[in-house]
């Protein structure tokens, strides 16, 4: 499955013995002519790996080994072929003879972890908050204090995802237009003004309203911090003469504002673009843009398709939309959560249905979350172990048939216990909608059709969220017998539709095999040089499945 035309690699067991001054000139990261002769390549990594505890191993026991690794920059008509253009915001720290070691690849990777990553999950988590909160509002009387019925609720659901939906592909445009690093800051400045608004909700008609401008995304950490924090805030039911959950949209809203305003000032747009009035230094060395830029582009050389300021034409666009090869993934996008939607949109409501009180249902709701991030990982490493996406991602469906089935089967009679802990393992499911979007990532190989099928594929599945989120009616509960069985029947459909596009990648893959095997070297040089296929359409790509 690999993208890449096939290089020759040395051996496993081969040893580069690196001199002491070769090493020192490694670490000096400059700029060679293509007229020298370049140092050594590294032992490619996935050679080293020889069970599957160790493909997690990234860094060679010899720290100052060469850690750069092959690609197609190593071989003149790939380098040509993949040179990335001028426009591109990097272009100036790319170099093919670059080479570096694992001991200053390892400090590169620490610290964008520290600088980058932690605050980019710090964001994740106060957007989650916003997100959350209408779940642990229900444990409240929220419903009964604004005089609506869950037809209602599923209606404020329905007109979020459709917003969502409407909005998606807008905002990938702006985004790529403005850069992630102003527009994100943006809408979570925007977003959590409209989730502290909702303290002054008066009934239906306000809640509908301010339904439409949230968007989804998922973190479990904030799931369980969110859950303590709502059992906490929701005591204040009665202070100032308001209900409990108004207090939970107005203090978690203010928090992710405060986030929103604080990501303005960290959000760096890009590896060489950390400098600025306020960080007159920038955050890395030369040295280290040079290890980052040039560790992109040789693990994907179309990371510089587009400048990321480049706005999308509507040309490209259509090209995107048009794609046939990615239509399968944002079929799954649409359907891979509709058997597990309506029991994780229903939990708190269901445990108050169950008796137990506000701060019972609050933290009941806690094991699901812990339940479902241990499965995010399993099937995050299981994904990496096989190597195959869809194996890591039809375990959702495997994971809920039987537990419906069980949810199918319950009566009145059924003890509440007994219905907590399967409603737990049903909301508790693998979560896959992260390996799915790199799924379409990795299968879209290029910039422009990347921001594309990222955007549609979210529709789709904001598309599924309107479906199931009108699956339990109220004429069906309290038991939604009738919604379950329609669960069951789609939860079924797709494992069928994951083996069929298990066999749909897997057929382009071989017939573009037998196309590039049967060339010879000169043909396979002149089609690198001559092509005019992009991204995913190069008869040099493999898809992944």
């Amino acid at each position: 499955m690999s993208s890449l035309p096939q290089l020759p690699v040395p051996p496993a067991e081969v040893k580069y013995e690196v001199s002491d001054e070769k090493k020192r000139a490694s670490s000096d990261i400059t700029s060679l002519s293509l007229s020298e002769q370049p140092l050594p390549l590294g032992a490619p990594i996935e050679q080293r790996k020889r069970f599957f505890w160790q493909r997690f191993r990234r860094v060679s026991s010899d720290l100052d080994a060469i850690a750069t690794q092959p690609s197609v920059f190593d071989d003149p008509t790939g380098l040509e072929s993949y040179r990335p253009p001028p426009q591109y915001e990097n272009a100036h720290r790319f170099d093919p003879n670059a080479r570096w070691t694992w001991r200053e690849e390892m400090r590169v990777i620490k610290k964008i972890d520290i600088r980058i990553m932690i605050w980019a999950c710090i964001m994740f988590f106060g957007l989650d908050l916003d997100r959350g909160n209408i779940s642990q509002a229900n444990t409240d009387n929220f419903l009964e204090d604004l005089g609506m019925t869950t037809n209602d609720f599923n209606l404020g659901n329905t007109l979020f995802r459709l917003c969502f939906l409407i909005a998606e592909l807008p905002s990938q445009l702006i985004s790529k237009r403005v850069g992630p690093d102003v527009w994100v800051p943006t809408q979570m400045i925007l977003w959590s003004t409209v989730a502290f608004c909702q303290f002054w909700l008066q009934g239906r008609s306000s809640f509908l309203a301010t339904r439409l401008a949230f968007f989804w995304v998922s973190n479990y950490l904030t799931d369980i911090v969110s859950a303590f924090l709502a059992t906490g805030i929701l005591r204040l039911r009665g202070t100032g003469g308001h209900a409990g959950w108004r207090y939970l949209f107005l203090i978690e809203g203010l928090i992710t504002l405060s986030l929103g305003i604080a990501s303005i000032f960290l959000m760096p747009a890009g590896p060489t673009q950390t400098r600025t009035w306020f960080r007159p230094k920038g955050w890395f060395s030369e040295k280290e843009e040079y290890i980052m830029v040039n560790r992109i582009l040789r693990d994907d050389p179309s990371k510089s398709d587009m400048h990321n300021r480049e706005g999308l034409t509507p040309r490209m666009i259509f090209e995107a939309l048009k794609d046939w090869r990615m239509w399968p993934l944002y079929v799954l996008g649409m359907t891979h959560m509709i058997p597990v939607g309506p029991p994780q949109t229903y939990l708190t409501l269901s445990l108050r249905n169950l008796g137990f009180d506000t701060t019972e249902s609050n933290l009941l709701s806690i094991p699901s979350t812990i339940v479902g991030m241990l499965m995010l990982l399993f099937t995050a490493y299981l994904s990496e172990v096989v190597n195959s996406r869809v194996i890591a991602t039809v375990i959702l469906q495997i994971w809920a048939l039987p537990m419906l089935v069980a949810l199918y089967t319950f009566n009145t009679a059924t003890s509440q216990w007994v219905y907590f802990a399967v409603v737990t393992l049903i909301t508790g499911f693998p979560y896959i909608h992260p390996i799915q979007v790199a799924w379409a990532s990795r299968n879209s190989y290029s910039v422009r059709t990347r921001t594309i099928s990222a955007s549609v594929y979210n529709m789709f599945v904001q598309a599924g969220a309107i479906i199931y989120a009108n699956i339990y009616k109220a004429d069906d509960k309290p038991l939604y017998k009738r919604g379950n069985r329609n669960l069951i029947a789609v939860c079924s459909m797709n494992i069928v539709l994951y083996i069929g596009t298990f066999f749909f990648y897997r057929g382009i893959n071989k017939r573009r095999d037998t196309r590039w095997e049967a060339m010879d070297e000169k043909q396979r040089q002149e089609y690198l040089e001559t092509t005019k296929d992009e991204g995913n359409k190069r008869l040099d790509f493999r898809f992944a499945y």
